[in-house]
């Protein structure tokens, strides 16, 4: 048998290795350099030092960078899941046979798309925030840009699905509802995952926002600890890594989501295929 063939790229030759190992090493030894002297800036203008870090090790500091934590997750919980049904809807909606239906979802889909989250989140806070406070006036501004955003890609997931799908699935006696319930959808949202996650990543960021309407997340609480200690550039990177802690923790939430979806979409096609087959 003769040896497989590499159909991306050909295998290096020594010399590619060699330069491979070389370009390797030199830029190790670049991104050290720059890291040393981002430290000794740091510690050039005092950032490094003791006084400086301190505070930190303070319960108090400690729970209100907690506190912080958690309300910024908050409002990423409540946002992602409103926006990723709002995002179905409008999915659905644009979607729809119908103009009067499809025609009106799209003005309103394209007009909160196109506008800024901060300008969301600001006019939600002017017009109702005496009424539903800085939090609700986050979420519902995150809401309303990314369910648009997540409406698109859901959209273009199911447009993804192949025709056949569907046609197999009315030859069988699915009615529509239970065609776009049970066969696209699924494989939409399945296949538009990793584009979900990214965006659900998105607005955990822009949740950051809130600092502009008094909401005491993780960037208004690190704010406030900066200014109160002097520490500004100090205080600015452990928010940044809390941000990363973060980050990761909604990424494994997304992928068990993924995963769990991926084996109760599965089982619910089977059961609606079944079903549909004993029907007829």
């Amino acid at each position: 048998m003769s040896a497989p063939t590499q159909v991306l790229f050909d295998e290096p030759g020594p010399k590619a290795r060699r330069n491979n190992v070389i370009f390797s090493i030199v830029s190790a030894i670049v991104l050290l350099a720059l890291i040393a002297f981002i430290v000794w800036k740091f510690a050039d203008a005092g950032q490094l030092d003791a006084a400086k870090w301190y505070p930190f090790t303070f319960t108090q500091i400690q729970m209100v960078l907690l506190s912080g934590m958690l309300a910024t997750l908050k409002v990423a919980v409540v946002a992602s899941v409103l926006a990723i049904v709002l995002g179905v809807i409008f999915a659905l909606l644009r979607l729809s046979g119908t103009r009067i239906i499809s025609i009106p979802g799209t003005i309103v889909l394209e007009f909160f798309r196109g506008v800024p989250v901060l300008l969301l989140i600001f006019a939600m806070f002017l017009i109702f925030g005496n009424t539903i406070g800085p939090f609700w006036s986050v979420v519902i501004g995150l809401t309303l840009y990314n369910g648009m955003v997540l409406a698109e890609i859901i959209r273009a997931g199911i447009l993804a699905v192949p025709k056949g799908q569907r046609e197999a699935a009315m030859a069988i006696g699915l009615r529509p509802s239970q065609v776009m319930s049970l066969v696209l959808m699924p494989q939409a949202l399945r296949a538009m995952m990793p584009t979900i996650i990214a965006q659900i990543v998105v607005l955990l960021k822009d949740s950051a926002l809130g600092f502009i309407v008094t909401y005491q997340d993780l960037l208004y609480q690190v704010n406030l600890i900066g200014r109160e200690y002097n520490n500004l550039l100090p205080t600015f990177l452990v928010g940044a890594v809390l941000f990363i802690i973060i980050n990761m923790i909604v990424a494994a939430i997304a992928r068990w989501l993924e995963s769990r979806l991926q084996r109760k979409t599965t089982a619910d096609t089977e059961d609606g295929a079944l079903s549909a087959k004993t029907v007829t």
